[in-house]
C-alpha cells in the first residue's frame, strides 16, 4: 500500500525511483515498481512519500532523495476481441514486439491468472526439467509470458487441453519472436488456440486516455518519443536512450536467437539505411550494395524485422492491372520513435521542416491504419498503387463488400485541391475498380469536400473510415 501524507492513495501504477542511498546501504541506488490501488487520480505534491513494505515496516524517505511518476493503465482497443476469444478457445496467444504491454494487458484483464515469465532462467529451467510440476501450478488459468523460450512446453499444454476441451481460456501465452513462435504454435496447438497481436499504443488509445490535443501533437509525439508505453508515458525518460537500449537489449538479442546476423556493425548500418528509406519502395539490391552484404542477407534481415513486428511491408494492389504497375512493396516501421532515433531526428523543428517529414507522416498514417486492423483481430487489407512515373496512390483500402477506398497523404494543415491530382488520375485510369471513396488525409482539424469526387479527412476521421471497413 502506498499513501501520501495528505491521506490520498493513487490509482494505477506508481513507478518509484530512489535517487540517493539508504541508511546502511550507502553504496546502492534502489529503484522499484509497486502496484497500488485506491482513490484519487492525481499525485499530490507531498513532501514525504510513505511506503509500507510487505513485512509491514513503514519507511519514510525525505523528498530530496526520491522522485516519482504516475502511470495510469491505458485501455487497449484489443480488449473486447481478447476477452471474446478467451471465452471461446482453450488457449489464446498474444504476440507482438517487446515492450508493447502484452503481459500488462493480460494481467489487467485476468488478474486471477497465475503468472510465469520465461524471461526468468529459473522458470525456463523448471519448464524443461519438470514441466508437469510447472503446469500443476494452474488451477483455472495460467499466463505464460515469453513462451518462445520453452517451445517444448507446448506439447504438454496440448495434452492438457485435449483432456478437457470444454475448459476455455485456461492458457494465456505471450511471445515476442513471431518467426519461430507462430510455427511452434501452429504445429502444436492448431485448432486449440486463437492468435492475436499487440502493437504499440495507437492514436485512438492515446486519444481516449486524454493525452493529446491535436493530430499534429500526436504525430510529433509519435516521432520524438514513439508509442511504446514506457517512453511515451514517462516524460522524464530520455527517449533516445530508451530506443538505443531497445535495439541493443531486445531487437539484436531476439534476432540473434533466430539467425546469425553476422557483423553487428553491418546490421546496425542496415537499420539506419532502412529507417532513412521508410515509406519508399523496397529495393533489396540497392540496400545490399550500400551495406556491403549479399542480397540474400538483406532478405533474411527484412524477414526477421517483419517477424519481430518492427517493419510492415505494404504490398502493391494485387489486381492484374497491367505491366506498368509497380510490383515491389513499400517499407514502413510500426513505431516512428525508432525511425527518428535511427535517423537522428530529435526536435519538432527538425521533424516538421526537415527532409523526412513527408515520409514520416505517410509512415504514421500507414502504421495507425495497420493498428486499426490488428486491434480488431483481422489481417490488414491495405495496399498502394503506383503507375510508372504517372502517379501513385499512397494507400488503398480493399473494402470487404467490394470496391476500394483510395487515400492521398499530405503533411499539411491546409488541404488544397492540387494535392489530390494523383487521386483524379487514379479515378480516370482505374474507374472499373469500383472506387467508393477518395480522400486526402492531412493534419487539418476538420473534414469536408475538396472537389466533386475527393474529400479531405482529418486524421481521426481517416481512422474511422479504416475502422468501419476493418470491423465488418
Amino acid at each position: 500500500m502506498v499513501t501520501f501524507n495528505n491521506g490520498l492513495t493513487p490509482t494505477g501504477r506508481l513507478v518509484v525511483g530512489l535517487m540517493g542511498p539508504l541508511i546502511g546501504r550507502e553504496n546502492q541506488r534502489i529503484g522499484f515498481v509497486m502496484e497500488v490501488t485506491g482513490v484519487g487520480n492525481l499525485l499530490p505534491k507531498a513532501p514525504l512519500l510513505q511506503i509500507c513494505s510487505l513485512n509491514a515496516n513503514l519507511q519514510t524517505f525525505p523528498q530530496s532523495i526520491w522522485y516519482f511518476r504516475f502511470m495510469n493503465y491505458i485501455k487497449r482497443e484489443l480488449e473486447p476481441v481478447l476477452a471474446s476469444l478467451v471465452a471461446q478457445f482453450p488457449a489464446v496467444s498474444l504476440t507482438g514486439p517487446r515492450q508493447t504491454g502484452k503481459s500488462t494487458l493480460l494481467r489487467h484483464l485476468f488478474p486471477e491468472a497465475k503468472y510465469i515469465s520465461f524471461d526468468d532462467p529459473l522458470a525456463r529451467q523448471l519448464a524443461r526439467e519438470d514441466p508437469e510440476r510447472l503446469l500443476d501450478m494452474d488451477t483455472s488459468r495460467i499466463l505464460l509470458d515469453e513462451i518462445q523460450f520453452v517451445p517444448e512446453l507446448l506439447s504438454r499444454i496440448k495434452i492438457r487441453i485435449d483432456n478437457n476441451r470444454q475448459a476455455k481460456g485456461r492458457y494465456l501465452l505471450t511471445g515476442s519472436q513471431q518467426f519461430t513462435l507462430m510455427k511452434n504454435l501452429g504445429d502444436s496447438l492448431a485448432g486449440r488456440i486463437a492468435l492475436l497481436e499487440l502493437l504499440p499504443l495507437s492514436f485512438s488509445e492515446w486519444a481516449s486516455a486524454g493525452l493529446q490535443k491535436s493530430a499534429l501533437e500526436s504525430f510529433t509525439q509519435s516521432c520524438l518519443r514513439g508509442l511504446f508505453p514506457e517512453p511515451a508515458l514517462n516524460l522524464d525518460m530520455d527517449a533516445s536512450r530508451w530506443f538505443s537500449s531497445y535495439i541493443q537489449t531486445y531487437l539484436e538479442r531476439d534476432i540473434r536467437t533466430i539467425f546469425d546476423i553476422g557483423n553487428l556493425h553491418d546490421f546496425e548500418r542496415f537499420l539506419q539505411l532502412l529507417a532513412s528509406r521508410c515509406a519508399q519502395e523496397l529495393h533489396l539490391s540497392s540496400l545490399a550494395s550500400d551495406v556491403g552484404v549479399a542480397v540474400n542477407t538483406i532478405k533474411k534481415w527484412i524477414s526477421l524485422l517483419e517477424a519481430c513486428r518492427i517493419l510492415y511491408l505494404l504490398p502493391p494492389y494485387h489486381q492484374n492491372l497491367g505491366k506498368r504497375i509497380t510490383k515491389a512493396p513499400k517499407v514502413y516501421f510500426l513505431d516512428l520513435g525508432l525511425v527518428s532515433f535511427l535517423t537522428g531526428i530529435r526536435t519538432a523543428e527538425h521533424l516538421l521542416a526537415g527532409p523526412m517529414g513527408v515520409a514520416l507522416f505517410e509512415n504514421y498514417c500507414v502504421q495507425e491504419a495497420v493498428k486499426v486492423f490488428t486491434n480488431a483481430g483481422v489481417p490488414p487489407r491495405l495496399y498502394f498503387l503506383r503507375k510508372g512515373t504517372d502517379f501513385e496512390v499512397d494507400l488503398l483500402l480493399d473494402n470487404p463488400g467490394g470496391g476500394v477506398t483510395a487515400f492521398e497523404i499530405q503533411l499539411s494543415q491546409t488541404p488544397k485541391a492540387a494535392f489530390a491530382s494523383s487521386l483524379h488520375k487514379f479515378h480516370k485510369d482505374f474507374g472499373l475498380l469500383k472506387i467508393q471513396t477518395m480522400g486526402l488525409v492531412s493534419l487539418s482539424k476538420e473534414s469536408g469536400p475538396l472537389s466533386q469526387t475527393v474529400s479531405h479527412f482529418c486524421f481521426s476521421d481517416f481512422l474511422k473510415c479504416i475502422k468501419a471497413a476493418a470491423i465488418l
